[in-house]
């Protein structure tokens, strides 16, 4: 589905104009109440993670959503001269094809490195630096099917940091610290958010009685050089990661011989078996899909429906995603603790499901920038209570310690899923009732998806 592009697109579009992936971070285990299989990390270790996770989660999320939201649907309406929304979905969904193999596939070879560096602190490392790699070559893609491929690569090769990444809660924090150190994870989602948006988009510096435009430095990252930076910082955070926070050595815990076969099977986690993992898979499937389904098309969305003028187009989009990410920061901060004192998840899971369906409904009887800016506050909010304790309620249901890495890399299939599927459903859900009825059925999605925890009997 094709529609124009906007008449004179900003400078910063014109240079390249532009969708994510997915979860958090990794070492090597805790016995103390954690599902881990080492030695203890101690209290100054634990201490430090405190903020080397968040970092390193920003970082990843400054890739996702500043690539996803901003460079590369840039750099699709630079390749074809519209906002075409069918290359957007063809670039999306390569990518997303292979982030999807690419967390589980890196997860287990996590698990089985035995290094004095521990098991996940080098694939963190080299991820980032061939991540890094692949995004400067991702800067020079002049075709959609080029942009696809490379797209592609980076995210399969950065779904080996976030499945390493991601395995930090079940190999070092303590059962007891699940739910605050949820919340930090959860931070990169909002914290990456602002960073893109104030560095690539902009923000209207009268939405803060300012005069002009806050961050944005005139479109100087709405290109190549937006490539360039994240790339250089997606390295700095892991090297930062790996010295400040260090995995512990790992040379002494037991080695299996090496199957294909076997390494294969690994990745089947039986849903019989294991039901409560296979439920807590399905709703974070169906929440991240709804959240997808409105979140892909978000700029056309906003050119196109909410019809805003092209030289505000990257400064509103820019400050909707902070909005959307300061209420998710406060939300997220707040109820961690509180869900690790009440020693409960399911209900705030529920809660944010419910909410969130909420939120979607402000744009569809209300179809301005102020009902977007409603649906942000709104729906921000939600997903704050969500990503708060999103990653207690998995790491509560991991089938093995042994194999943390590789099942932390199959429940991320939940986060990479729903990005293969929401450029097609979105397209469709356009195709048939316009954008405005991409509110609704992202309401019921994500919805269901949220109910789909009540499923869950071993986490209260």
């Amino acid at each position: 589905m094709t529609h124009s592009l906007p008449e004179n697109v900003p400078a910063a579009a014109a240079s390249a104009i532009p969708v994510p992936a997915a979860s958090a971070p990794a070492t090597v285990v805790a016995d103390h109440g954690g599902a881990g299989a080492g030695a203890p990390a101690g209290p100054a270790r634990l201490g430090r993670l405190h903020a080397t996770l968040p970092v390193a989660n920003i970082a990843l999320y400054l890739l996702w959503f500043g690539v996803g939201s901003f460079l590369l649907p840039l750099q699709v309406a630079r390749i074809t001269g519209t906002n075409d929304t069918a290359a957007l979905s063809t670039a999306s969904t390569i990518g997303a094809v292979l982030a999807t193999v690419g967390n589980p596939v890196f997860g287990q070879l996590s698990d089985r490195t035995r290094s004095r560096y521990g098991r996940r602190a080098p694939w963190i490392l080299l991820c980032a630096v061939l991540g890094a790699l692949a995004l400067v070559g991702q800067a020079h893609a002049a075709s959609i099917a080029m942009l696809g491929l490379s797209w592609g690569v980076v995210q399969f090769i950065m779904n080996g940091y976030q499945a390493a990444l991601t395995a930090t809660m079940p190999d070092r924090v303590p059962a007891a610290r699940y739910g605050t150190f949820s919340a930090l994870v959860g931070l990169g989602v909002p914290l990456g958010t602002i960073a893109a948006a104030l560095v690539i988009g902009g923000v209207p510096g009268e939405k803060f009685g300012f005069a002009g435009v806050i961050g944005g430095f005139g479109g100087r990252f709405a290109g190549e050089n937006g490539y360039y930076l994240i790339a250089a910082v997606v390295v700095a955070a892991a090297i930062m990661f790996v010295i400040v926070s260090p995995d512990q050595d790992a040379r002494a815990l037991p080695r299996e011989r090496f199957s294909l076969r076997a390494f294969l099977a690994n990745f089947w986690v039986s849903p019989k078996g294991h039901p409560d993992f296979g439920w807590a898979f399905l709703s974070r499937l169906g929440v991240m899909l709804g959240y997808f389904i409105v979140l892909t098309y978000n700029m056309f969305l906003l050119a196109e429906h909410i019809e805003v003028p092209p030289q505000d187009l990257l400064p509103t989009v820019g400050f909707l995603m902070i909005v959307n990410a300061v209420c998710t920061v406060i939300a997220s901060v707040v109820v961690g603790p509180v869900a690790d004192r009440v020693g409960r998840v399911k209900p705030f899971v529920l809660t944010s499901g419910i909410a969130a369906a909420l939120a979607l409904t402000l744009p569809m009887v209300w179809p301005t920038e102020g009902g977007m800016l409603a649906y942000n506050i709104a729906g921000g909010l939600a997903f704050g209570v969500y990503m708060a304790v999103d990653m207690a309620l998995i790491t509560k249901v991991l089938p093995r310690t042994e194999d943390a890495g590789k099942d932390m890399g199959v429940i991320n299939i939940a986060n990479a899923g729903p990005q293969i599927l929401a450029p097609s459903v979105a397209g469709w859900i356009v195709a048939a009732g316009g954008y405005e009825a991409l509110f609704p059925v992202a309401a019921v999605v994500s919805l269901i998806g949220a109910v789909g925890v009540l499923r869950v009997r071993g986490v209260r």
